[in-house]
């Protein structure tokens, strides 16, 4: 995706609507998109749904103080039940500071700064199987999260089976917990939040310690799921998982309180997966031991390499890389499709969905001459090329990513 930097005089952070201040990122018919370029205060989803009302194609956040980059995430405030999260669709990034200073001095000299944002090598892709982690919990009443990564697993759920059952995946469910402090073990929180101990916590549900369920229940449920799976993987049947997580969030919610293990047991019992096997891997949540299955999600949290740790709820992990973009099947399935090598990707990578032509949004933000029926677009999916008339130059757009060459442009 190929657009013109800009830098507005007024609302430089973006915190306000751009309207108030009468200023428009719409790009012109043949121009290149408008790519916003903010100062770091206020949400970040706030500045990308400014960004958007206004116009601009994407956001660039540029940092305030020389660190390394952080991961944008959904505010955790009061407005994190805003409407406007679910209608953001434009991508947006947080870039160093260095750079934005960059930006900035080359604009208030006047130049013309393009920038080219380019997902296509974000992924690796070192063979014909894509390995995925999704990282999730159980907890059904911690808001649009909570509600996001349900209706997640329910629309994701046939497609994420397709992909293990012909082995084109390989996926693994994690669970993030925390453990007590020594000098709290006996407190009131950590008894309420902790198995084990105080070894393996979760925040309480409702954030409130004298009603509904505890962070205990929480991680008893997460403890179930990250069993079956295990049990569910041994005996060659990991998709299984998915059925499992979806059922117990259909039968079992909190607001009706069959959060319970007897709910999960029928849900187990009816996937005929062996539920002994599933009580052993659980073992005794008020025992003074550790668990081998949480003990291990906690090592694996820690990343290694390039992935990073995994702080934030829900997080993807895909071919080692965390995945930061909408929570939905069609946005997550693109995503896994780009980590295949190219010539190796199943028929669901092929589909309308997901397999788009970029060159009708905009001319794909390269140039175009419409009197001469001159373009520099070209569409090339799966090494099948599809040329528009008279076209001189190219614009690949490879598993949904865009690069652009403009003629007397030079593009970063």
């Amino acid at each position: 995706m190929v657009g013109i930097v800009a830098y507005p005089k007024a609302n430089q952070k973006a915190c306000k609507s751009f309207d108030d201040a009468d200023i428009s990122f719409k790009s012109k018919p043949g121009g290149l998109p408008t790519f916003l370029l903010a100062d770091r205060d206020c949400f970040f989803t706030l500045k990308a749904w400014n960004a958007q009302k206004g116009g601009a194609a994407a956001i660039l956040v540029a940092d305030d103080r020389t660190e390394p980059l952080i991961t944008m995430d959904t505010p955790e405030e009061e407005n994190a039940d805003a409407d406007y999260l679910q209608n953001i669709t434009i991508p947006s990034a947080l870039i160093s500071k260095s750079l934005g200073d960059s930006i900035k001095k080359a604009l208030s000299s006047r130049e013309m700064v393009n920038i080219k944002l380019d997902w296509s090598e974000s992924l690796p892709h070192p063979d014909e199987r894509v390995e995925y982690e999704f990282w999730t919990n159980s907890n059904d009443e911690c808001g649009a999260k909570c509600d996001a990564q349900i209706d997640f697993v329910k629309n994701f759920k046939g497609a994420a089976q397709i992909l293990e059952q012909k082995g084109y995946t390989q996926f693994t469910p994690h669970y993030i917990t925390w453990y007590c402090p020594d000098a709290f073990i006996l407190s009131k929180q950590c008894k309420s939040q902790c198995i084990n101990h105080g070894r393996y916590c979760a925040p309480d549900p409702e954030q409130d310690f004298s009603r509904g369920y505890d962070g205990k229940d929480v991680v008893v449920q997460n403890l179930r799921q990250a069993c079956f799976f295990k049990v569910a993987n041994e005996s060659r049947k990991p998709w299984l998982w998915w059925d499992y997580v979806a059922d117990f969030a259909i039968r079992c919610p909190m607001k009706e309180k069959k959060y319970t293990e007897e709910c999960s047991n029928q849900v187990i019992q009816s996937l005929g997966v062996d539920l002994n096997k599933i009580e052993k891997c659980v073992g005794d949540p008020t025992a003074d031991v550790e668990n081998a299955v949480l003990k291990a999600e906690q090592e694996v949290q820690i990343g290694k390499g390039s992935r990073g740790d995994v702080t934030i709820l829900p997080t993807l992990v895909i071919n080692n890389r965390q995945y930061r973009g909408k929570l939905d099947k069609v946005a997550v399935l693109k995503a896994i499709c780009a980590g295949f090598e190219e010539t190796t990707e199943p028929a669901i990578c092929l589909s309308g969905d997901i397999e788009t032509n970029e060159c009708l949004n905009n001319n794909g933000g390269c140039w175009e001459d419409k009197s001469a029926n001159i373009t520099a677009c070209k569409i090339l999916m799966n090494a099948k090329r599809s040329w528009p008339a008279g076209a001189r130059n190219a614009n690949a757009r490879i598993r949904g990513a865009v690069m652009s060459e403009l003629y007397g442009v030079i593009v970063h």
